[in-house]
């Protein structure tokens, strides 16, 4: 989705101006209208009021909020104070699980529909108003994890950190907060405050998260950004502006290259020397070093924590990867990627589309299994790579074009017919695939 400079001007215009809930709704469906054009169906007030009080432990009857309590209770009292009867609104995430590389779990908590759609009508609001910082390439609208990985490029050391918990990591009080000063702005009256509790309350959830205190890891239940909601990603951006900030500025003091994905945080240099003091020298990318913690206090200090399985030096001479990308000399998907690539498209070239994507099922169900339920389309998921190849190697890549023009043949999309891709498919395998496209282009 492009926004136009009108259209953010008009976002952050109308923001500036927000006094009440109303206004705020309005610009709810401002955004709202952007995303659907013509076939937009408006928020409601009632809509709104019942998600910015979907974890209250109290409903209260008051004006400002504007809720219709006769179906909680038969008879209410003005300014009756009602205790939680089973109306949490916890149904509005449905959580599930999936597999990470390391083999761990990961939980997604999904927004319902209704929620889901006003967190993405917030998401273009907020992306409006803020600009992420130069350094961080995730989740920002212009940039991939190419941009990411082009910072680090043919350098000799390339030095990766993970942060733990990310988005759990961020509070609800500190969303809160952050809305209250620059560039948003609503700590300067009681109504903009409310505007800022409404917007942090749709955008967070209580869950059960790990905390570090005393020098233990303990769990307790607290409003959180969850991993799955749409404005998770924006507002962990605004979160960590200072983070970037000050990450940055240690990497132009060493000498250093510095970029961040969402939890991914990348160094890389060409050498791993700082002079300390005239008469001392250390290495970089050491633990325990000036570096290491100097960085390790700003990350701790704006209320992250490292996840130490995951720091790790990679030194030129061996594939180094930044965001799954390999940067030793240019910017490529690992070997294994256009492998497999070339495998799927063998098999349905050889054994045509139902043999092979039985074969194909097995194998992509014994890796994606885990995350997708449902039973996927080969075709969609071959263009799918082939699309991600292109993004990754540019429009123009040697690679990408023959695997491309050989799945077009597969389609039927191009004026060649299948009968003729799959007389040149003993070629292919026999010889390889760059000799057999040679003698094909003959």
């Amino acid at each position: 989705m492009i926004l136009t400079p009108e259209f953010k001007f008009q976002v952050q215009t109308a923001f500036k101006e927000m006094q009440s809930k109303s206004d705020f709704l309005e610009l709810l469906n401002i955004a709202k209208q952007m995303m659907y054009g013509d076939k937009t169906v408006p928020f409601s007030e009632k809509q709104l009021n019942y998600f910015i009080t979907k974890d209250s432990q109290v409903i209260k009857s008051r004006v400002d909020f504007r809720i219709d309590l006769s179906k909680f209770e038969p008879f209410i009292e003005e300014n009756v104070v009602i205790e939680k009867k089973n109306i949490n609104r916890k149904d509005c995430y449905v959580p599930f699980i999936i597999k990470k590389k390391s083999g761990q779990d990961r939980t997604i908590h999904a927004p319902v529909k209704g929620l889901k759609e006003f967190q993405k009508a917030l998401n273009i609001i907020l992306q409006c108003l803020h600009e992420p910082h130069t350094a961080a390439t995730g989740f920002v609208i212009g940039k991939s994890i190419v941009d990411n990985a082009k910072k680090h490029i043919g350098q000799t050391y390339v030095y990766n950190i993970d942060l733990k918990d990310f988005f759990p990591s961020v509070d609800r009080s500190r969303v809160w907060g952050r809305l209250l000063v620059a560039p948003f702005n609503l700590g300067t009256t009681v109504e903009r405050k409310n505007i800022a509790n409404f917007i942090a309350t749709l955008c967070c959830t209580p869950m059960e998260v790990e905390r570090f205190k005393e020098g233990n890891w303990i769990k307790i239940t607290t409003s959180v950004l969850p991993q799955g909601a749409p404005t998770s990603p924006t507002l962990t951006n605004i979160i960590c502006e200072k983070l970037d900030k000050r990450l940055n500025g240690v990497a132009k003091r060493f000498g250093l290259n510095y970029s961040r994905y969402a939890d991914d945080i990348t160094f890389s240099s060409k050498h791993n020397a700082y002079e300390v003091s005239p008469t001392k020298v250390e290495k970089i990318f050491a633990s325990g070093t000036t570096f290491d913690c100097e960085v390790r206090k700003i990350i701790t200090e704006q209320n992250f924590h490292i996840k130490e399985t995951k720091v790790r030096l990679q030194k030129r001479g061996y594939r180094q990867e930044v965001t799954g990308l390999v940067v030793n000399d240019k910017i490529n998907v690992t070997r294994l990627y256009v492998k497999q690539l070339r495998q799927w498209l063998y098999l349905w070239e050889r054994y045509g589309y139902d043999k092979s994507y039985a074969i194909f099922l097995n194998i992509y169900l014994a890796d994606k299994g885990h995350v997708k339920s449902e039973q996927p389309n080969m075709a969609m998921v071959i263009e799918g790579k082939l699309l991600y190849l292109k993004m990754v190697k540019g429009a123009d890549d040697g690679t990408y074009l023959k695997l491309k023009k050989r799945f077009d043949l597969l389609l039927g999309t191009t004026s060649k017919n299948n009968s003729e891709a799959v007389n040149i498919l003993d070629l292919i395998f026999d010889v390889g695939l760059d000799e057999a496209m040679t003698h094909y282009k003959k």
